[in-house]
């Protein structure tokens, strides 16, 4: 139950989000957690945006999410008026008690009270000038979406009600969600599921015979992700799918993890297994979008001491073989011709190396790729140029970060962090710096995971935009990061092409986009401690200025 402190907040931002959102929009029940605020869901209440609606030509809406509370709040304006539009902050109902003993909620309070609406007009304010060519364009969008794993279909397998589930689907996957348009898939299992698993187990049983039919574990989870799209009403579901690791009798070490690889003579043995998953996966309604070489194949080479859920190493030379001579001869004469073929997987250190060495290994080896898929987990300690130097030996390929999660470094809590805008905002960065290196989407780990950080079977945990309550399993938790991604995939469908959009100084970080419609869809990142005034210049329509708090992010539609 709520009391009159909840009340009042729903009811402040049931008033901000009146002002150019949609009648069927339906607010955050804003919920204080042990790391700042999260939004609660349950069979009876989830809250949705309806996508604004601009019509005139000076016309703008903006979405906007803060540290203080703001989540998905909307407005509008015109371009051509001279006085400041300002996006109001969130300010807490009532005074709440601060706990005094815990030293960083005592910082965040003390900093935030300077940035209170009250007080916004006497603080310090920046100012940034952001510049709009829609002329100049760069990559095309392919979408956004997160992993449907073992470990999500067990959660989901627990909502005490339906309409739990069809609100997580919805959340993600519904144009008044998130918009998601992308979805990962494994192959067999991954390291988010109860057991370690693959088709085929049977030793020796290199006629696949037991994949006409799906695994039970499959069973639940198409079932699942079938009523997704039947709830969500997404057009167009591009499931990409990956392997983990091969049946423990095809590779050297007969186990499911440590240092083991595939063996040669089960190369095309593998490579019937993939065609024969793709078949197994259409015939029983998800029909598969792109496959990839296999999930992170170092993992079986270097990290099998660190590394103990399932996977199969792989160094360039040998996966250029098995793509060379065998999966892409026969995918590509397949009735799956047109699947989109993957390379890669892994982290971005590996990049371009690995694929200058599996050409050098079978020339010409990579044309057989599609595209290029990377895992987002050691970003920021290898930067760009890794994947500048990639797009230069290898350009014109689909580029998609193909997993991101927080937890996974041993500086950071291996667990949900339940309110972080800290986390929502490495998001934030992350997304901003690789759309900007030209990545075509971003494919994001589990949708939903347990208040540890699981379920899985290795006690991987790590965090996820959405914490399902497993106390009760009748609620779950909308977190910063859930709508950090979403200022992103909301308002970029498929399709959009990427604009220049150039900041005068780096008050400001942000990416815009032309979309199909040609509006024009502009995210807005402002990570200082201060306010800042961003005068916004577009070459076709004119310019506006706009107030945005600090430690906030925003999208910006307009024709």
């Amino acid at each position: 139950m709520f009391g009159s402190r909840e009340i009042l907040a729903l009811g402040t931002l049931l008033l901000i989000s009146a002002i150019g959102a949609q009648a069927e929009s339906i607010p955050c029940k804003l919920k204080d957690a042990d790391h700042g605020k999260v939004c609660v869901c349950t069979a009876d209440y989830c809250d949705y945006l309806e996508n604004p609606i601009v019509t005139e030509d000076n016309e703008f809406a903006l979405i906007s999410s803060s540290k203080l509370g703001l989540r998905f709040t909307t407005s509008s304006g015109k371009f051509g008026t001279e006085e400041k539009f300002t996006v109001p902050d969130y300010v807490e109902p009532t005074p709440e008690a601060v706990n005094a003993s815990i030293l960083s909620r005592l910082v965040d309070k003390v900093v935030a009270s300077a940035f209170t609406l009250e007080s916004r007009e006497s603080a310090i304010t920046r100012s940034v000038t952001l510049r709009l060519d829609r002329s100049k364009t760069h990559q095309k969008m392919v979408g956004f979406g997160g992993s449907y794993t073992g470990a999500v279909t067990y959660l989901v397998e627990n909502f005490k009600q339906t309409e739990m589930a069809d609100h997580l689907y919805k959340s993600f996957y519904a144009e008044d969600g998130l918009g998601f348009n992308l979805m990962r898939v494994s192959i067999g299992g991954c390291d988010f599921d109860l057991e370690a698993w693959a088709y085929a187990e049977e030793e020796g049983n290199t006629q696949l015979s037991d994949m006409d039919k799906l695994d039970e574990r499959d069973v639940g989870r198409l079932a699942q992700i079938k009523r997704l799209v039947e709830v969500s009403g997404v057009k167009n579901l591009l499931v990409k799918g990956a392997a983990w690791s091969a049946p423990r009798w095809m590779k050297t070490n007969n186990k499911w993890t440590g240092f083991g690889r595939l063996k040669r003579e089960y190369y095309q043995t593998w490579v019937d297994y993939h065609l024969r998953w793709i078949k197994l996966m259409e015939d029983n309604g998800l029909p598969i979008w792109a496959i990839s070489t296999g999930n992170e194949p170092l993992n079986g080479i270097f990290f099998m001491f660190f590394v103990k859920f399932m996977s199969m190493g792989w160094t360039p030379q040998t996966q250029a073989i098995w793509l060379n001579d065998y999966l892409g001869p026969a995918l590509r004469n397949s009735e799956f011709k047109d699947i989109i073929l993957f390379g890669n997987d892994d982290q971005r250190w590996s990049f371009p190396h690995w694929f200058k060495m599996m050409n050098y290994t079978r020339p010409n080896s990579i044309d057989y790729l599609d595209g290029l898929s990377v895992h987002w987990y050691w970003d920021e300690i290898f930067g760009n140029s890794f994947i500048e130097q990639t797009t230069k030996y290898i350009p014109d390929k689909i580029m998609i970060v193909s997993e991101s999660c927080i937890g996974d470094k041993p500086w950071q809590a291996a667990a949900p962090l339940l309110g972080s805008w800290e986390r929502a905002e490495k998001y934030a960065r992350d997304y901003l710096a690789n759309i900007k290196l030209g990545f075509n989407g971003w494919i994001d780990w589990n949708i939903c995971l347990d208040e540890v950080g699981g379920p899985n079977y290795v006690d991987n945990t790590v965090d996820a935009p959405v914490i399902v309550n497993t106390t009760t399993f009748d609620e779950f938790y909308k977190q910063p990061m859930f709508y950090a991604i979403g200022h992103f995939s909301k308002l970029v469908p498929e399709g959009s092409i990427r604009i220049d959009a150039i900041p005068s100084n780096v008050n400001l970080d942000t990416v815009a986009f032309l979309r199909p419609d040609n509006k024009i869809a502009a995210v807005l990142f402002n990570s200082g401690r201060a306010d800042l005034d961003i005068s916004v210049v577009d070459s076709v329509r004119g310019n506006f200025i706009v107030n945005v708090p600090a430690r906030s992010i925003h999208t910006l539609l307009y024709n």
